[in-house]
């Protein structure tokens, strides 16, 4: 065969981050398989779908079993009823955005990924230690990266770089994964100045905003200005349960133009054409999860998982051991003792106690030393996990 391919995929780290903490479990596991393994490692959820969002899904495919009520292929952007109900729920916080600012897709990662068909060769900045798909999807792209150090000193919440870099993509996620750190408006205040500033566009990651309690941000549009300059990504995964049923939005304000090309249109042009939506069942989920009682229920899981986030930070408190997270976000991000990297304390946990986490150095070279928790295992995993974490740490 002679068929060129892209080479930017040759300078992809050989493996993905999760299919080699999936190799070296699968290996552990073969070996040792009377013991059983606590899995706190990928950020999956592990409750049901709520009471609403079943029923309104249920609902959904018996009016796909009627001739009067079934549907074919979706909207390209979403459901009207689902645009709607998203523009409300940014209305609850303060924001204004247009239900033909909102384009309906299967997940925030696939839309992270997908966005960088869009642009050109532009500076990207991206904050490290980082979710894998910002960096890896723009090395597809034959991007150059800068990173932005995210660290102790900091409060892994970097500002924006001293050094004016003009017409940039910037990524940015609040609450973060993997640190679980949480940018203020002042924060955040200080990204959107800096972009409108440069001319740069911020990608804003907020899947996991429905965690946040306090005066802090859920959307860059609280911010005065971001209509100027952001992008959000958000998704209802983490919120709803909608892991394994893949459902999320990005909004692009109308207000977003670049050398006088409308980038929402840019937007909706490339789903139209790569997308073909998502199916008339999920949504009716979706806007479910958004209603009054729907909504309340999804916070009954956010509490859940947050509760699970509160005993293992107890722990870590108890030891005396550096973190963030775990209070407006389901991850624990925490120094890994005794002075091992992230892989040799992932390898002792495994070996020692059982149990799985992530390790900081897949995140990036500022993630080193330290070790990602997630709160998404259930209440028994969790305090098991907790037990056993409690001999060898």
């Amino acid at each position: 065969m002679n068929v060129k391919v892209n080479a930017n995929y040759l300078n992809l780290k050989k493996n993905y981050l999760f299919s080699e903490i999936a190799r070296r479990v699968a290996e552990y596991s073969s070996a040792n398989p009377q013991k059983r393994i606590v899995r706190l490692g990928i950020g999956d959820v592990t409750l049901p779908l709520t009471p609403s969002v079943t029923g309104a899904m249920a609902q959904a495919v018996a009016e796909m079993g009627k001739k009067e009520t079934f549907q074919g292929y979706p909207p390209s952007y979403g459901y009207d009823f689902l645009l709607k109900a998203i523009s409300a729920h940014y209305a609850s916080y303060g924001a204004d955005i247009g239900t033909d600012e909102i384009f309906v897709s299967d997940g925030a990662k696939s839309d992270a990924g997908n966005i960088t068909d869009i642009f050109g060769s532009n500076p990207v900045l991206i904050t490290d230690p980082v979710y894998p798909v910002y960096f890896d999807s723009n090395v597809m792209a034959g991007n150059a990266v800068t990173f932005i150090p995210a660290n102790r000193r900091n409060g892994f919440l970097p500002p924006p770089p001293s050094e004016k870099i003009n017409g940039a993509l910037i990524y940015l996620c609040s609450p973060n994964n993997p640190t679980g750190a949480v940018y203020d408006k002042a924060g955040l205040k200080a990204w959107v100045d800096y972009a409108n500033d440069t001319g740069s566009l911020i990608i804003y990651d907020s899947a996991y905003e429905a965690y946040i309690k306090g005066d802090l941000p859920h959307t860059i549009y609280q911010i005065e200005g971001a209509r100027g300059c952001a992008v959000e990504i958000c998704s209802f995964s983490k919120t709803a349960g909608f892991t394994g049923v893949r459902c999320s939005w990005t909004v692009v304000p109308r207000t977003l133009v670049s050398g006088g090309v409308n980038i929402a249109g840019l937007w909706a042009r490339r789903q139209a054409t790569k997308f073909n939506g998502v199916p008339y069942i999920v949504q009716r989920g979706a806007e479910a999860a958004l209603s009054e009682r729907g909504y309340a229920e999804c916070m009954d899981l956010v509490g859940y998982y947050m509760e699970n986030a509160r005993v293992i930070s107890e722990l870590l408190t108890r030891k005396g051991i550096y973190f963030t997270g775990g209070e407006c976000a389901p991850y624990i991000w925490m120094q890994c003792p005794g002075g091992l990297s992230s892989w040799e304390f992932f390898d002792m946990l495994l070996e020692k106690a059982q149990v799985v986490g992530t390790p900081g150095a897949g995140f990036g070279a500022n993630g080193e030393g330290y070790f990602r928790l997630t709160a998404f295992g259930t209440r028994e995993d969790t305090y098991e996990a907790v037990r056993r974490l409690e001999t060898v740490i």
